[in-house]
Formats: structure tokens, sequence, C-alpha cells
């Protein structure tokens, strides 16, 4: 009686935990767009910064007013450019990686285990142990689109999401196909990539949102105002006067509205993807 009594509780205090995790982590988001339709005095304004007062599209088109010539640069510029360089990353490394994994999963080579063991070591070293080596090396091509792709295509930890998504799926299916007499890139494209929709769409998105942000290695490699993507634009734009609050808060909207319009798309596989590395751990 006791455990029947105390599971509408136990529910009960799950939801409101959940309640407050929730708030954490939209109240951010929610000030940032509240305070892109308030006037630049009233953003900053503590929790008083959550009241939707004097809102206005204002501060969109300031914003959109001030990168107006070849010399500040253009906001369509910059979100093409932030577009084009993610969607290479993504769709590239979403080729070369699931290949690569697939290879190490699947296939049998000499050294097979020495280049997995290479991955693994790869995943915990960061971009910055490489940048400047990577920026001597290919100096040559700055203020190009392809500069801010290619170095970011290969990635060791989408290729270990990919080898242990792999790892898991039954041979008896690809035995099958083999029977049928599906050669390997058979099998690939029309078996594997198939069953493999949620890691597909977990490498995407976590491709994206790395990529989308990447901040770093543009500093580097761009200096001029056309091939600048979004993360270095507005970094620009925040340290330029005159400082306007409520034009920063709408050109971070713009900038992160394409997130969450991708995390949407694929929310569906990203989670499924997440259950099913739970049930196979």
């Amino acid at each position: 009686m006791t455990t029947h009594r105390s599971r509408p509780a136990r529910t009960a205090g799950s939801y409101l935990v959940l309640t407050v995790l929730a708030l954490v982590f939209v109240a951010p988001i929610a000030y940032l767009v509240i305070g892109s339709f308030k006037p630049s005095s009233e953003v900053i304004d503590g929790v008083g910064g959550f009241v939707p007062r004097d809102l206005s599209l204002d501060n969109y088109t300031g914003m959109l007013g001030r990168f107006s010539s070849p010399a500040t640069g253009y906001f369509a510029d910059f979100f093409l450019t932030s577009l084009l360089v993610t969607t290479g990353v993504v769709l590239l490394g979403l080729l070369v990686n699931s290949m690569a994994a697939y290879s190490l999963a699947r296939l049998r080579w000499g050294g097979r285990d020495a280049v997995m063991l290479g991955v693994v070591a790869l995943t915990i070293l960061p971009f910055e142990a490489i940048a400047v080596p990577l920026f001597y090396a290919l100096n040559e091509h700055r203020n190009t689109y392809y500069i801010q792709i290619l170095p970011f295509v290969a990635s060791a930890f989408s290729i270990y999401l990919f080898y242990s998504f792999f790892i898991g799926l039954p041979k008896e299916i690809e035995e099958a196909a083999r029977l049928d007499g599906a050669g390997v890139w058979r099998t690939y494209l029309r078996i594997i990539v198939p069953m493999s929709k949620p890691v597909f769409a977990t490498v995407a998105i976590l491709s994206f949102l790395t990529t989308w942000g990447s901040f770093l290695w543009p500093v580097m490699m761009v200096d001029q105002p056309q091939k600048r993507p979004l993360p270095l634009a507005i970094a620009v734009f925040q340290g330029q006067p005159p400082y306007d609050w409520g034009q920063i808060f709408a050109f971070g909207v713009l900038m992160v509205l394409p997130v969450l319009v991708v995390f949407l798309l694929f929310q569906r596989w990203f989670v499924q993807s997440l259950a099913s590395s739970g049930l196979k751990g």
C-alpha cells in the first residue's frame, strides 16, 4: 500500500524536477527572443527583461541596416556563408565518416585495429592543438569557402559514433544480402544506410551545431566581410559602436533560429538513437 500511494508522489516530483530543468534551459532563449523586440535601454534589465513591453521590429531593421555596404558586409552574405559551410561539412562528413566507420566495423583489412585505436585517440584531441600548424599549412587559402569546410569533414568523434552503431547491427542481414549477390557498396547503400537513420541524424545534428557555432577557425582564416560566417560577424558587430543590445539580441535570434529548426526536424531520430544506445549499454 505504501508503495502504491508513493507512486503518484514520485511521478509528481519527477514532473516538477523536469519542469524546473526545462525552465532553466528555456529561460535564456526566451530572454533573447523577448529582448530582441524591446528597446535597447530595456533589454539588460535583470528579471524585468522577461517582461514583454514596448515590442517592435526596430532592432531587426536597425541591425540589418547597419550591414549595408561592402565594408561592413551584408547579413545575407554572413548567413549564406554559414549555410554553405555547415551544409558542406555535414553532408560530406556523413558520407566520409560513415564509410570509414563501416570499413572499420565490418571489413577485414590489415592495420584496422591500429587505425581504430588512432580514431579513439583523436577523439580526445582538441582542435586548438592543431589550429596553429593548420593555419600555417593552409594560409594561402584564406578567405575561401572550401577552407572553412575541408578541415572539418573527417571527424574522429563522428567515426566513433557511426562505428558504435554499425557494430551493433545484426550481421545476418548483411550475410543474407551477400547471398543474394549484393556487393559491399550495395550492402552499405541499400541495407546499412536505411537501418542507420538514428545515428545519421545524431551525427548530422552534432556536426551542424559544432560547425554553425565555429569561431576560432574563421577568426584565423577569414578577414573579408563577404566571407564571414555568422559567429565571426556577430563578434565583430558586438565590438563596434554604437553598442545596441537590442540589435545584438536580434542578430542572436536570427543566428539561433536555424539551429532550432534543424533540431526539430531531426529530433525524433536523435532521441531514437539515444534510446537505442541506452538499451545496448
